[in-house]
């Protein structure tokens, strides 16, 4: 592993995306749409009154929260995996003195930054116009960034190792199509995991998806506390094990697999 190789490549693949990074800004702001939506129509539910125990300022700062998460746990690099598999790209990474994960993670890193130069302001303004109702403690913050480091773990390598099936089967990316499909219904962003009805609610918190994107949030809002934050880490510490396992033992048998002519 040539760690200063890799990391030299994160940075020259972070000033080229900066070069276009207006283009990069409006793939932010798509991202942002959904939870917006849904940030409006719950908070308008709410009105004077609570729903679920929520009020309207904290179903605001829910989904401020939640848009800033989604922005840095989203591996939008995974769908690029399987192209350099089909397309026969991957044997030139593959000769490089560094591992072709350090290809991906470049361009994953990149990404975090550009994106965050946008949606930080962005959300900055909105917390100032829509007034959310969040009440930290060091403690909150502490495992909030916690469980937000393990957030992007478990969705990046859940989706590279998703991607890796590429070795095998021609249309791996619909796999990730049907990944972020759960994500957005069980994961809190059509609604807050303790609104879910009883079977979505069940499979939300067993699942790997909430642990992507929900779970941070639910930690800095205070709405997963006690023993449900023993619980979910432990599930989230548990499901990243298994992608980081899952990743290793398909990428180990994909390589042996694949072939590849011209370049």
């Amino acid at each position: 592993m040539n760690h200063r190789g890799g990391l030299a490549l994160i940075e020259q693949t972070w000033l080229s995306w900066m070069q276009h990074r207006s283009f990069f800004f409006l793939l932010a702001f798509g991202w942002m749409v959904p939870p917006l939506i849904y940030l409006f129509v719950w908070s308008t539910a709410a009105g004077g009154g609570t729903i679920g125990g929520l009020t309207r300022g904290e179903f605001v700062a829910y989904y401020l929260v939640l848009i800033v998460v989604n922005q840095l746990t989203y591996a939008q690099t995974n769908w690029t995996v399987g192209d350099l598999i089909r397309d026969g790209r991957l044997s030139k990474l593959l000769l490089y003195p560094m591992s072709p994960l350090y290809n991906t993670l470049a361009t994953e890193l990149a990404g975090k930054v550009v994106y965050m130069i946008f949606a930080i302001p962005i959300t900055a303004i909105l917390a100032l116009v829509l007034r959310p109702e969040l009440h930290l403690s060091a403690g909150q913050v502490i495992a909030f960034i916690s469980a937000l480091g393990l957030a992007w773990l478990l969705r990046f390598f859940w989706g590279y190792w998703l991607a890796l099936l590429a070795f095998w089967i021609t249309r791996a990316d619909s796999l990730l199509a049907l990944q972020d499909a759960l994500i957005f219904l069980l994961a809190g962003q059509v609604a807050p995991v303790a609104l879910l009805p009883g079977v979505l609610k069940t499979a939300a918190i067993a699942l790997p998806f909430r642990y992507m994107a929900g779970f941070p949030v639910e930690v800095l809002t205070g709405q997963a506390a006690g023993v449900d934050l023993v619980t979910g880490f432990a599930l989230q510490i548990g499901w990243t094990a298994a992608a980081i396992m899952l990743y290793l033992a398909l990428w180990r048998r994909g390589v042996r697999h694949f072939t590849a002519i011209g370049g």
